[in-house]
């Protein structure tokens, strides 16, 4: 084995120096970075400028560079500023990626940007916003159908570029001839559509995350109506249209998924028919592999929701000339799911409803009170009489001898014993 690939203890070059800060869609990771040998392996460097702008340079000076650093590159007029992405041999599979073609002239890394550079350059990324007011009502003055989403100048601000959407071909000569008097600048018209748009903005989606073309998306898919009919969605504008009025992206992620799914469900049209009743499509509920069937076209009659094998085991029952007694397998009355909304249980009406108060019983006399008044009326006599009158109230109401007649007792028998001894 090669000793230069042997990494020695305590080496952490692998761990972190291909992690940084994440920056926009076009973020790379590059998981060779810190591997002896692999930093010298290709010439090329990758740097990434504002928004979604990357290119390959050449590092005809071999300056010594790694991801994160600033850099000035040439360019058509003057030079510009990026920040490296990418360095190593994973920038050539980047480039191939890119389907580069194999004429086309690579431009150098001039050096590491230096105080005035930055200096140029923030001056310059502060016009941007300013410069896209005004060359917006520029373009409206001019009766231009076009609209002027961003404005991103080169690093020395010496040429600016105008990202703009349109629904169709736009004649801009005279437009560019107004820009270039009012900013001094040379000028380079770009067009982009509504969800590129969307992604240089940025913004927080439906889902509550940031948009997905703003950190990861670089391609973007045409989105059909049929995508959302495939997974049984409401075909309102205004819940499937993204913050760029077009389609949202994420309806492709998984209507895959439900295609495949439903290739196991039964057509809709198909009419189920039993010795009670004939049963229509209502609803499907594609994931959990359960269809809905209703006795009436249009609304919901009799929901009866079993799952799509009993769907096809019954329509080949129907085929043979078969009724089945009803949907379900074990003739059950019913077996449809009740859905409620979660917020019922934990409402702000449940706050409205009084308890009832419980009626207070009436409070027992204590025994010592029972005790004292039996006491004070009993009749006074020698303790060796008996009396010949029944006793009352000799249990209490819990079953249990009281304690007057319990001490009675006890005297008696104290008396009983004495006078056998005498």
């Amino acid at each position: 084995m090669d000793q230069d690939f042997i990494l020695k203890p305590g080496c952490q070059g692998v761990s972190y120096k291909g992690c940084g800060q994440h920056i926009g869609q076009l973020h790379s990771f590059n998981y060779l970075e810190g591997l002896p040998g692999s930093d010298n392996d290709c010439e090329y460097v990758e740097v990434q400028f504002k928004n979604t702008r990357k290119g390959f340079f050449l590092n005809a000076n071999n300056i010594e560079l790694e991801k994160g650093d600033i850099v000035a590159v040439e360019s058509n007029p003057g030079h510009d500023i990026g920040t490296v992405t990418m360095t190593g041999r994973l920038v050539k599979l980047q480039m191939k990626k890119a389907n580069l073609r194999p004429d086309i002239e690579i431009k150098r890394i001039y050096r590491k940007a230096r105080e005035v550079d930055m200096e140029k350059f923030e001056e310059a990324k502060a016009r941007e916003h300013s410069t896209m007011i005004r060359s917006r009502q520029i373009a409206k003055d001019l009766g231009l159908e076009m609209k002027i989403g961003d404005v991103e100048y080169q690093g020395d601000g010496n040429k600016a570029i105008f990202y703009y959407i349109a629904d169709g071909r736009v004649d801009f000569r005279q437009l560019i001839k107004v820009l270039a008097e009012a900013f001094r600048v040379r000028i380079e018209m770009k067009q982009i559509g509504a969800r590129q748009e969307a992604g240089r903005i940025g913004g927080i989606g439906p889902c509550g995350r940031e948009l997905c073309c703003s950190t990861w998306m670089t391609n973007f898919v045409s989105v059909s109506t049929g995508a959302a009919r495939f997974q049984d969605l409401s075909m309102n504008p205004q819940k499937l249209a993204g913050q760029c009025a077009k389609l949202k992206c994420c309806l492709n992620y998984e209507v895959d998924t439900y295609v495949e799914a439903q290739k196991h469900f039964p057509s809709r049209e198909v009419e189920l028919i039993t010795l009670d009743n004939t049963y229509y499509f209502f609803k499907a509920d594609i994931l959990n592999n359960q269809l809905s069937y209703s006795t009436d076209k249009v609304f919901a009659a009799n929901l009866e929701t079993i799952s799509s094998g009993r769907a096809l085991e019954i329509i080949a029952l129907n085929k043979r000339g078969i009724k089945p007694k009803s949907l379900n397998e074990n003739n059950t009355e019913h077996n449809t799911k009740i859905t409620s909304d979660i917020l019922d249980e934990d409402g702000l009406t449940r706050f409205d409803n009084t308890k009832k108060k419980k009626k207070k019983k009436p409070a027992r006399k204590s025994v010592d009170n029972q005790e004292k008044n039996s006491i004070n009326t009993a009749p006074q006599g020698n303790d060796n009489e008996v009396s010949d009158k029944p006793k009352e109230n000799r249990r209490n109401k819990d079953g249990h001898w009281n304690k007057r007649d319990k001490f009675q007792k006890r005297n008696n028998n104290n008396n009983s014993n004495k006078s056998s001894e005498q």
